[in-house]
């Protein structure tokens, strides 16, 4: 059978481009594309990029008030925001062309529009076009999940902070893992009153209990109103604001109210399972060890397979794609010790087990600390600084490290390639420490803190 295309991508994100380019430039396929809104996909545009420089923007208030502390004759004055997202949008669309530039040089043809599958081997666009392809690739990535709150109709998620005219005064942001707590920690360094609302008992669930403690208490410390084990119950639109009645008896009017409670797939209304293709829980595509769906001919990358929603494990999902299907070297994407940082203020950096996952293996030695950064000491800020290496007693072995502080996650990515490859406690011992840095620490921690 001829096949319009070698391969067909759904989905122009970071898993999905990669795949793209990989498939077109290197194995010699003939590739078509379809993204219904703007290629980079949810990390470049509302997501990753957008993020972390709002993160940049929102620490320098407190890097003046330290550069006075030094010395220096500065005054912070107020948050230009519509100056700020010009700029934003600005980058965002250099960036989105730098995609679309790449997938062209790369020979992939770009379909700006919707996509559905109909079948194993074919695609319908929204312009009415219908294509025929050998492999087909879902790469749609997720959406913000917004529960159904009484009231919910006046809320917004992430997607929609970055199109603001202007910044609220105040926010209530339900939810607490990583988007929540970062959010939160944004707009309350831009000047906005921040209140973070999570129903369970500590926010950044799944993390390091520890660790997160020493995050959550900095927010509070900073001024944020982290309230936990309350939820919404109605949202009440008034002239005066957004009133918002929680479980914890508190009625509280906020101008902005936005939901942060996680993501789910984006595969309403794509066709998959008419296809064949079988769906798990909230439209998640179920693939196996090598991003293969029930339908031999269909696979799926990226957060769209709720495996780790993370944009580097998107793209090493595509690239591993290629290399089984395209190259014949079956190749399963590695899912095992995946760094992360979480970029609230102070940041959070991981990388391994938890205390709690690591006590089900054995016996384990944890060893911390926690300090005042030497920069902001001299500011006279109490910003604490924590470390933490959790070592298996029995082999030595790292298995995990936590850092929240400054840069943790610039630490972590490189204590990640020790983790990865094995290293033991004796192993950290060995290293010289660099001095005078925060990252020393994690070189000099000589004796256990407990043993369990």
């Amino acid at each position: 059978m001829t096949f319009d295309y070698d391969l067909f991508v759904i989905g122009g994100g970071s898993g999905g481009v990669r795949a793209a380019r990989l498939a077109s430039s290197e194995a010699g396929a003939k590739v078509g594309l379809a993204e219904e809104y703007r290629l980079g996909g949810t990390c470049v545009i509302r997501g990753c990029v957008p993020k972390k420089l709002m993160v940049f923007a929102s620490g320098f208030n407190p890097m003046m008030t330290d550069a006075a502390a030094y010395g220096w004759d500065v005054k912070a004055g107020d948050f230009d925001w519509p100056h700020f997202r010009g700029l934003l949008d600005a980058e965002l669309t250099r960036l989105e062309n730098l995609y679309r530039s790449g997938q062209k040089n790369a020979g992939v043809t770009v379909h700006d529009a919707r996509a559905v599958v109909k079948d194993a081997h074919t695609v319908e666009l929204s312009t009415g076009e219908t294509f025929t392809a050998k492999h087909i690739l879902v790469a749609v990535g997720g959406k913000p999940f917004t529960p159904d709150v009484p009231g919910a109709e006046h809320t917004i998620t992430s997607n929609e902070v970055f199109l603001w005219d202007q910044l609220p005064k105040s926010i209530l942001i339900v939810g607490g893992g990583f988007i929540a707590s970062e959010f939160a920690c944004i707009l309350h360094g831009l000047g906005v009153k921040v209140t973070q609302m999570y129903r369970g008992e500590e926010i950044l669930r799944g993390f390091d209990a520890e660790s997160v403690g020493v995050v959550a208490d900095a927010m509070r410390e900073r001024g944020i109103d982290l309230r936990v084990k309350t939820d919404v119950k109605s949202i009440t639109k008034t002239d005066a604001g957004l009133v918002v009645d929680a479980t914890d008896g508190t009625n509280d009017t906020f101008e902005t109210v936005m939901y942060a409670t996680g993501r789910v797939p984006n595969t309403d209304g794509l066709g998959l399972e008419n296809a064949g293709i079988t769906l798990g829980k909230r439209g998640v595509v179920e693939v196996d060890e090598y991003s293969q769906t029930s339908v031999p001919s269909i696979y799926a990358v990226g957060d769209v397979t709720n495996r780790i929603n993370l944009t580097p494990i998107a793209i090493r999902e595509g690239a591993a794609f290629i290399e089984t299907v395209f190259h014949g070297r079956p190749t399963k994407p590695d899912h095992d010790l995946v760094p992360s940082a979480v970029f609230t203020q102070p940041e959070f950096g991981t990388v391994g087990m938890t205390e709690d996952e690591a006590k089900e293996t054995g016996t384990i030695e944890v060893y911390t600390t926690k300090f005042r950064a030497m920069n902001t000491l001299f500011a006279g800020r109490e910003d604490k600084t924590f470390m933490k290496l959790i070592v298996s007693a029995e082999t030595r072995k790292v298995l995990g490290c936590h850092v929240v502080g400054a840069a943790a996650g610039e630490m972590i990515q490189l204590a990640g390639v020790a983790v990865k490859m094995g290293a033991t406690k004796e192993d950290f011992d060995r290293t010289v420490a660099v001095h005078p840095v925060a990252a020393e620490e994690l070189v000099t921690l000589k004796t256990p803190t407990r043993t369990v």
